[in-house]
């Protein structure tokens, strides 16, 4: 249950945010009021009640619980420690919630700054596809106490089926870079698969039924490879090279701060920076598929 007199904020509407921000609106029978660096996105939202603001500091001065969806850490450190930032802003009582994909460390910095202020900072990234976003089928991941955890989780929601409470501040992001790292290197283990495999007289669809029914099989098999990798559809506007690399150098990151070597990531890593290096950073991420080719003189 859910208090509806809360005013409810959402900043970033991009490609995952705005659909996420319309479910919000639309289902919690909260005010939504919506703030992005283009002013014709929560434009665009009027129609499904959403309140359009010109400034962040509008937002934040009517809203009880806000949401962020960024492009990542650098975009949410600023948006928070900038000089009339979230930080210097945010009213006592408020609830912040970052929903997308920050360094571990430097969200739970952040939240001992809110703290101070006696406002409380929800890390709660997502996952699965805009398909998803759209559907308010994501899966979402929540680093908080068991209190800020009941309370959120209601909202979340209106766009999530799958709300998992991982931990204390910092371990939703810990388990969705986890999950990424995982998601990624097994998207480079298909794309050498088919490779391999088609250059031996097995199709890629053949390869992939196979796979299905063996234990190669899994959900970047379902998704990734017979949806991008094997059609060759590898759409702007959708999870990009350049997020993905992000996302492995935040695992990197965190497995240097481990004191762990994590090899496969810095393979990985080589392969993504190389995609993009072939101008296809802004083109979804499986297009990483198209970098496997002859093996050169030094390999």
């Amino acid at each position: 249950m859910i208090d509806t007199s809360l005013n409810l904020g959402f900043i970033g509407l991009g490609v995952m945010g705005f659909p996420m921000c319309r479910n919000l609106a639309k289902k919690s029978g909260c005010k939504v009021f919506a703030y992005d660096l283009d002013p014709s996105k929560p434009a665009e939202l009027a129609s499904d009640g959403v309140t359009a603001c010109g400034e962040l500091k509008d937002l934040v001065a009517q809203t009880d619980i806000i949401f962020m969806t960024l492009p990542g850490g650098k975009e949410v450190e600023y948006l928070c420690r900038m000089e009339r930032g979230l930080i210097d802003a945010a009213i006592p009582g408020q609830v912040i919630v970052d929903l997308g994909t920050t360094p571990v460390q430097l969200t739970r910095d952040i939240a001992q700054e809110f703290s101070q202020a006696n406002v409380p900072f929800i890390d709660a990234p997502i996952a699965r596809t805009r398909h998803a976003a759209v559907d308010g089928t994501l899966s979402i991941m929540v680093g908080a106490n068991d209190e800020l955890f009941a309370f959120i989780k209601p909202y979340l929601e209106y766009m999530g089926s799958e709300i998992n409470h991982c931990g204390e501040t910092g371990c939703g992001q810990v388990v969705k870079i986890m999950n990424n790292m995982v998601l990624f290197q097994t998207v480079n283990a298909l794309s050498e698969a088919f490779a391999i495999a088609e250059k031996n007289g097995v199709p890629n669809d053949k390869l992939a039924q196979f796979f299905e029914t063996a234990s190669a099989d899994s959900f970047a098999l379902k998704n990734h490879a017979k949806k991008a990798i094997i059609p060759k559809n590898f759409p702007e506007q959708a999870f990009s090279v350049m997020y993905a690399l992000k996302d492995v150098a935040y695992a990197l990151q965190l497995a240097d701060q481990s004191e762990l070597y994590a090899g496969g990531a810095e393979n990985l890593c080589k392969i993504l920076e190389k995609t993009t290096e072939a101008g296809h950073g802004d083109r979804y991420f499986p297009i990483l598929s198209q970098m496997i080719g002859p093996k050169d003189a030094e390999g």
